[in-house]
């Protein structure tokens, strides 16, 4: 049976001439908090109460090597203690035991570590707060976060591998520029700063690139710097802007190559463009450098979806037969000329360009201009090659019909020589008509020469005149 261990009383703890020691707190679970305790003292000082006390802890086979106070403390993976407890034990003032029967000898006993954790778990009607726990923040290694950023690129050039933005949704950051600073006469400015066309001229771009508008513009020039002829570029100007349109995206492959490559084609087609008013969407933009890429075709194709499929409020197509339409003379030969009917290139030979005679659409036309025709017919049976028929002339009115009742068979009338063929010399007369008329005994007149005629007869069904030259001048 082990030996007793004496008890010590407050009065002797307060005594000076015994040494003061600290222990550490056997429940703390390698915490450091400690407690006050004195040295043993003899038998005589023990009184009755405390024998039979340690009586009880001897009988219960459990033995103390120190005597101590008990103190409920925080355990690794238990519940925090309370906030004023290090307070508490710096002041050196004595610290309540949490349970009211801190003082029976069943509480002295140690706990077993299977009901460790319910001891240590606080009390429904415990009054003191709980303190939160609070988490450690691990510190971040710089190499886990360069391989954190390369991992994000990584990832970022497998979603976009070609570096171009997904129409899900092209993010453009782009700076406006700033408004200039001018005193108004009234309340808004009436004068547009060059800040200000700088301004409409980014946005017009912008809603071109994201909301599928059409810009327009003559083609200035086109550009080869590799001398590939698939590499050949359309150059454009909108503002400070340089617009440029990849030759696929500029023109439309032709029915027949007539045996040529298809880039040698495109490219002989564009070249004919040279100075053509055109349709392109905005494909993207760069703002530092001032330059943006179109496409035409594409452009060319919402057109062609919208005017030759579209249909008004009765049910009709929008472009259909005998209405006329205003076009754009993209290209020039000499047999006739090319228009861009809403998106549709169609050609319109020599017959159906004047009631005059001609021999060269390149003396009447250029790239550029823009006329009127009138549509003679639609095909919609392939929806992917639209075939219209358009005529210049039948736009406007016949001047003969009006033109041969002012002339009388048997006078003379002043002309200018418009044209000089095989069957003979042609003279323009007033109101847009010619005379035809056979070469003169002195010699073939040049074209332009100021000369007179005689007609000699009108034939108001076929709208025809004839006459002879009794006179030449000169030429203008």
């Amino acid at each position: 049976m082990p030996a007793k261990k004496p008890m010590v009383t407050n009065e002797e703890v307060t005594n000076p001439q015994i040494e003061d020691k600290k222990i550490e707190n056997p429940t703390s679970h390698g915490q450091n908090s400690e407690v006050e305790a004195s040295l043993p003292q003899t038998d005589t000082e023990i009184t009755a109460e405390e024998a039979s006390n340690s009586n009880a802890i001897n009988s219960n086979n459990e033995t103390t090597t120190e005597d101590t106070v008990v103190l409920q403390t925080e355990s690794d993976g238990s519940q925090p203690s309370s906030p004023g407890f290090e307070d508490a034990e710096n002041s050196g003032e004595k610290i309540p035991v949490s349970q009211t029967d801190a003082q029976t000898p069943e509480n002295l006993t140690p706990k077993s570590p299977a009901n460790e954790d319910a001891a240590e778990t606080p009390d429904e009607n415990q009054t003191e707060p709980e303190k939160t726990k609070r988490t450690r923040r691990r510190k971040k290694d710089p190499e886990d976060s360069e391989n954190r950023s390369g991992t994000k690129s990584d990832n970022a050039e497998k979603a976009n591998p070609d570096g171009v933005e997904g129409d899900g949704k092209p993010k453009l950051r782009i700076s406006l520029p700033k408004k200039a600073n001018v005193m108004s006469i009234d309340d808004e400015l009436g004068v547009v700063t060059d800040a200000d066309k700088a301004k409409n001229e980014l946005l017009d771009l912008l809603e071109s690139y994201r909301g599928k508008k059409h810009l327009s513009g003559k083609i200035q020039g086109i550009e080869n710097s590799t001398g590939d002829p698939s590499k050949a570029l359309a150059v454009l100007a909108y503002g400070e802007y340089k617009v440029i349109i990849p030759l696929h995206e500029a023109v439309e492959p032709p029915d027949d190559l007539k045996g040529q490559p298809l880039d040698y084609a495109l490219n002989f087609m564009l070249n004919k463009r040279l100075g053509a008013e055109i349709d392109y969407i905005v494909k993207g933009i760069d703002t530092k450098a001032k330059i943006a890429v179109g496409s035409r075709v594409e452009a060319m194709q919402n057109k062609r979806k919208s005017y030759y499929f579209g249909t008004d409020r009765d049910g009709n197509y929008i472009l259909h037969s005998d209405v006329c339409a205003e076009v754009r003379v993209v290209s020039v030969v000499r047999s006739g000329i090319f228009v861009d009917l809403f998106g549709l290139e169609v050609f319109i030979p020599l017959s159906e360009l004047s009631y005059q005679r001609m021999m060269d659409a390149e003396s009447y036309f250029a790239p550029g201009q823009r006329t009127l025709v009138k549509i003679l017919e639609v095909d919609r049976s392939n929806r992917k090659n639209i075939r219209v028929k358009a005529s210049v002339k039948q736009a406007g009115e016949n001047p003969y019909e009006k033109a041969l009742r002012k002339y009388v068979i048997g006078n003379r009338y002043v002309g200018t020589v418009s044209l000089v063929d095989v069957n003979g010399v042609f003279v323009s007369l007033d109101g847009g008509i010619d005379c035809l008329c056979n070469y003169p005994k002195r010699g073939r007149p040049p074209k332009g020469a100021r000369v007179t005629i005689r007609i000699l007869g009108i034939n108001y069904n076929t709208n025809r005149m004839w006459g002879a030259i009794t006179h030449v001048a000169s030429a203008r």
